[in-house]
């Protein structure tokens, strides 16, 4: 649906109520809906939010966002809400393999051999990320699939432009933005606890949002934190 010049994902499905979301990081509008509602009732309820849409949209639009990374000294970085310089070690060329570590509470040290490119640099950050929000996931998933009586089939970390993560509910499987390598522990508990509830509720009816009133009782503002925080490139 096109309303008033914004882009909306429509999908209607058999739910009682509606549903309109604003999706970070840009803005991106999705409206749930039951299938027997027309496109004109539609249409009008898009219409009386366009305020609170616009509001959002700028939200999204005014947050912090880091300049592109080079990968050089003293460059900042983000792990698990902390920022970080990074420190860039040349190791020779005898060195077997380049790897990043986290040894302080100031730095990232990133070990590469000498000639690596930003991109070679870019991948090997990225990777990094990908391979340590996979042990903060294995951390948590067990202890939220034991809470809510829940079990996940399979969980991958990937790079996603419009959600934090998502929920196969037909066969059970978990994807995550590794851009969450980069939050607060606690936001990607959200995160964890939001998809794994939809393995007991689909959509985001008020089942759902009972579920999570139930279990997290703060998520809503480990949301808008999450939601708030710097946006960045991970590749």
């Amino acid at each position: 649906m096109n309303v008033a010049g914004i882009e909306v994902e429509l999908v209607q499905k058999e739910i009682k109520n509606l549903h309109l979301a604003v999706y970070p990081p840009d803005g991106r509008v999705r409206l749930a809906a039951p299938v027997e509602v027309n496109e004109k009732t539609l249409e009008l309820y898009v219409i009386s939010k366009i305020p609170w849409i616009r509001k959002q949209q700028r939200k999204f639009a005014n947050q912090n966002r880091q300049s592109p990374r080079k990968y050089v000294d003293r460059e900042s970085h983000y792990f698990l809400g902390k920022r970080y310089l990074l420190r860039v070690h040349e190791t020779g060329h005898s060195y077997r393999f380049a790897k990043v570590e986290v040894k302080t509470k100031t730095y990232l040290e990133m070990y590469v051999k000498p000639g690596y490119t930003t991109e070679q640099k870019a991948e090997l950050l990225k990777e990094w990320y990908r391979s340590e929000l996979k042990k903060v996931l294995a951390e948590l998933l067990p202890k939220w699939e034991k809470i809510l009586g829940v079990k996940a089939n399979e969980m991958k970390v990937q790079t996603m432009r419009t959600k934090w993560g998502s929920c196969n509910t037909d066969k059970g499987n978990l994807l995550f933005n590794i851009e969450l390598a980069k939050k607060p522990y606690d936001c990607i508990e959200y995160v964890v606890v939001h998809e794994l509830a939809h393995l007991l509720e689909r959509t985001h009816n008020d089942n759902f949002i009972a579920y999570l009133d139930k279990y997290l009782p703060n998520w809503k503002h480990l949301k808008e934190e999450l939601n708030s925080l710097p946006v960045g490139e991970v590749g």
